[in-house]
C-alpha cells in the first residue's frame, strides 16, 4: 500500500473537481470571481430590491475588459476560451446573481453567436469587436408575447420591399433589450425563418422595458417593438434560413445555464453551511444535528453531482461531440437540483432566509425564471423522451 498521504477533505471541493481543471481554466475562475466579489457583491442586494442593473452599459464595458463576452468564440477581439473556461465563467457570475449572467449569455451565446456564426464577414466586422468590448450590447429577439415554446408559429414577418426588408411583429421577454445597440430578430419570410440586425434608432423599432418582476430584478428585460421598421438588404443573416438558426444559438446559451444554476445552488449552500455553524438552537449550533447534516449532506451531493456533469458536457463540447440532447439533460438537471439547493437552504436559515442580508431567496427567485427561459422544463423533457423512445410527442 502505498504511504502517500491523501490531500484533507475541502468541504468547499469535496469531491476535489479541482484536479479537472487546468492552471489556465483556475485564471479565467479565478478572474471572474474576483471581478463578481469586487463589483457586485456588494451591490447585487440593493440593485435587487430596487428592480435595476444600474450603470449596465458600464458593467458591460468592464465585463468586456476580463474577456468574458464572446469569450468561447475565435477572432475579432474575442478570447477563443474553451467550453469548459465559459462554463466556470457562468459558474461564477451566477454565484454572484442570475442576472448578471444573462447579461453575459444574451451578450455572447445568443447575439454574438449568431452574428459570429451565420453572419457575413461585414457584418461580423461591424459588430463583433465592439461587442467582444463590451462597447455595444446586443439582444437576441426569438420569444413572443404568444409563442414562447413554438417559436415556429412566430408571428413576426419580414418582406422584401424593393433592395429593403420590412419588418412587423413583437418579440417578449428580451434581456438587455432597452439598453441593446443592436437587436438579433427572427422573423418569419417567404422563404423561412431569417435572422435580422436591427440597430437602435432604427425608425419603427423601440425596446419598452419590462417593469414588476419578481424574478432576475438587477437584469434588463424588454418587449421588442418592430412597426415597420425598413432595413437595407444586407441587414439579414446569410448564413441560415430555418429554426436550426436561433436553436443552434439558444443550445449554446443553454449549456452556460448547466454551470450557471450550479453557482446559485452554490452560493445558497455556502450560505446555509455557514448559517448553520454559526447559529444556536437548543445551546448548541444547528450544525450539530442530525437533520440539518443530513440537509447538507444531500445538497452537497446534488450540487458536486451537477458540477461533474457540467464539467463532462463542457469536454464533450470542447472535442465537438456534445449532442443537443445531452445539453437539455445538463439544463433540466442541474436547474431543478439548483432550486431544490436554494429551497433546503432557506429552511436551513429559518426566516433569515427570505431576508436580503443573505442570497438564498434572491437566487432560488431568480432560478424560477432560469427554470422557464431557453427551454421550459416541459420541453427539455420531451426532447429527452424523443431522444429514448424515438417518437416525437411535441404536437
Amino acid at each position: 500500500m502505498s504511504s502517500r498521504t491523501l490531500p484533507p477533505f475541502d468541504p468547499a471541493d469535496p469531491l476535489g473537481l479541482d484536479d479537472l481543471l487546468s492552471p489556465e481554466d483556475l485564471a479565467v475562475r479565478d478572474t471572474v470571481r474576483s471581478w463578481a466579489a469586487d463589483r457586485v457583491l456588494p451591490h447585487i442586494a440593493e440593485w435587487y430590491e430596487r428592480g435595476e442593473l444600474p450603470d449596465v452599459r458600464g458593467l458591460a464595458r468592464e465585463l468586456g475588459g476580463i474577456g468574458a463576452l464572446g469569450m468561447s468564440l475565435e477572432g475579432y477581439g474575442c478570447a477563443g476560451a474553451s467550453a469548459v473556461q465559459y462554463g466556470l465563467a457562468c459558474l461564477e457570475l451566477e454565484a454572484a446573481d442570475s442576472g448578471i449572467r444573462s447579461l453575459v449569455s444574451v451578450q455572447g451565446s445568443l447575439a454574438m453567436y449568431a452574428i459570429h456564426r451565420f453572419g457575413s464577414p461585414e457584418q461580423k466586422q461591424e459588430w463583433l469587436p465592439r461587442m467582444a468590448a463590451g462597447e455595444v450590447i446586443g439582444c437576441f429577439g426569438l420569444t413572443e408575447p404568444d409563442h414562447g415554446s413554438d417559436p415556429s408559429a412566430m408571428r413576426t414577418r419580414a418582406r422584401r420591399d424593393g433592395d429593403d426588408w420590412v419588418l412587423d411583429g413583437r418579440k417578449m421577454w428580451i434581456t438587455n433589450g432597452s439598453v441593446a445597440g443592436v437587436a438579433v430578430v427572427w422573423a418569419q419570410t417567404e422563404e423561412g425563418v431569417r435572422g435580422f440586425l436591427v440597430p437602435a434608432g432604427t425608425p419603427g423599432f423601440s425596446a419598452p422595458e419590462i417593469r414588476h418582476k419578481w424574478s432576475l430584478r438587477a437584469s434588463v428585460t424588454s418587449e421588442l417593438v418592430l412597426e415597420a421598421v425598413r432595413l437595407p438588404h444586407d441587414a439579414v443573416l446569410p448564413g441560415v434560413t430555418g429554426l436550426r438558426g436561433p436553436l443552434s444559438c439558444l443550445n449554446h446559451a443553454r449549456y452556460g445555464i448547466v454551470w450557471g444554476s450550479m453557482g446559485a445552488a452554490r452560493a445558497s449552500f455556502q450560505a446555509a453551511l455557514a448559517y448553520a455553524g454559526s447559529r444556536e438552537q437548543f445551546g448548541r449550533p444547528i450544525a450539530g444535528f442530525q437533520l440539518t447534516q443530513a440537509k447538507l449532506a444531500d445538497m452537497a451531493v446534488e450540487l458536486h453531482k451537477g458540477l461533474l456533469l457540467a464539467h463532462h458536457l463542457g469536454r464533450r463540447m470542447d472535442a465537438g461531440t456534445l449532442r443537443m440532447e445531452q445539453v437539455s439533460l445538463g439544463k433540466l438537471n442541474n436547474v431543478r437540483e439548483a432550486i431544490e439547493i436554494c429551497r433546503t437552504s432557506r429552511t436551513i436559515l429559518g426566516a433569515n432566509g427570505i431576508s436580503l442580508e443573505y442570497p438564498v431567496m434572491r437566487h432560488a427567485t431568480n432560478l424560477e425564471s432560469v427554470l422557464t427561459y431557453e427551454g421550459t422544463v416541459e420541453m427539455h423533457q420531451l426532447v429527452l423522451g424523443k431522444a429514448l423512445t424515438g417518437q416525437d410527442a411535441f404536437r
